[in-house]
């Protein structure tokens, strides 16, 4: 059986299924619940497909095949069932209506563009609600131009224009790969892409950045060698780290006042900028 076949198999074996009493739902979902019968869960699931069909059928403007939106939807109705507690006075349907819809959902997210958007609760309403929001404005004409329509639909959802405005431009049009050519001939050969902006640094610029660092290390090596034990120590603790040691803390660990410590690492910071001039007579603005 191709796949084709099954899911119009499914469909039409859907339409057929007889509705449940409430009593006949209840014993069904009992009997998969506390004992997984397979033939009870078959059952339920079945006569719940049209709900399945129904949900998908709304999103079928989104570019993807109506029978992948059903399988999407089935497997959030199984979802319920494995979720659902039949001893609660809420009827099946009403409780799975919430998984069907999130799984189609989810699928349609993950499926309608290469990128993928619409990860957090309100992106998700965003993009879901953007295009009935801006049909309902415009009937009613509450907003004049694009920028005051995406100011009212903002307000209503939560979120910034700046968000209505990127989504409202990914629904507009196709994905357009980066690789396309810029000019319809092709005469140039220059691709998208080559027009992005990088805001990282050249390439020259890193290796001048590592270059210049690694000197300057060894500047400091050799500086700090003319320093004391002592010298040496308060310099790296207050000078060498990202959160430098406080006069006090250092002032217990040598024994000393905390102005001692003050004059020390004045006197080594003499020390050390005149080793560094005498190594690199032009270093005086890094010192």
């Amino acid at each position: 059986m191709n796949q084709q076949f099954a899911d119009r198999y499914i469909v039409e074996k859907a339409a057929n299924a007889a509705y449940l009493e409430k009593d006949e739902e209840h014993e069904l979902a009992v009997s998969w619940a506390e004992r997984k019968d397979q033939a009870s869960l078959d059952a339920l699931a079945m006569s719940h497909m049209r709900l399945v069909i129904a949900t998908a059928a709304k999103f079928r403007n989104y570019g993807l095949h109506m029978n992948d939106l059903i399988q999407e939807g089935h497997v959030g109705l199984l979802e319920a069932a494995a979720r659902f507690d039949p001893h609660r006075e809420v009827r099946f349907s009403t409780y799975a209506t919430w998984w069907i819809r999130a799984s189609v959902q989810d699928y349609v997210l993950r499926n309608w563009s290469l990128v993928r958007g619409g990860t957090s609760s309100k992106q998700k309403s965003l993009f879901f609600k953007l295009r009935h929001l801006k049909a309902r404005i415009a009937r009613k004409g509450q907003a004049e131009g694009r920028l005051s329509q995406h100011r009212v639909i903002a307000d209503a959802i939560g979120v910034s224009e700046k968000d209505v405005a990127a989504m409202d431009a990914r629904l507009s049009g196709p994905d357009i790969s980066l690789n396309a050519p810029i000019d319809a001939g092709n005469e140039s050969g220059d691709e998208r892409q080559d027009l992005l902006e990088s805001k990282l640094p050249d390439p020259h610029e890193l290796v001048e950045a590592t270059v210049d660092t690694q000197r300057r290390h060894v500047w400091i090596e050799n500086a700090l060698s003319d320093l004391n034990d002592r010298e040496r120590l308060i310099i790296a603790k207050r000078r060498l780290t990202d959160e430098g040691e406080t006069l006090e803390a250092l002032s217990r660990e040598l024994g000393v006042s905390k102005e001692r410590v003050r004059q020390i690492e004045g006197k080594a910071m003499q020390k050390l900028k005149a080793n560094l001039v005498r190594q690199q007579p032009d270093i005086h603005a890094f010192v």
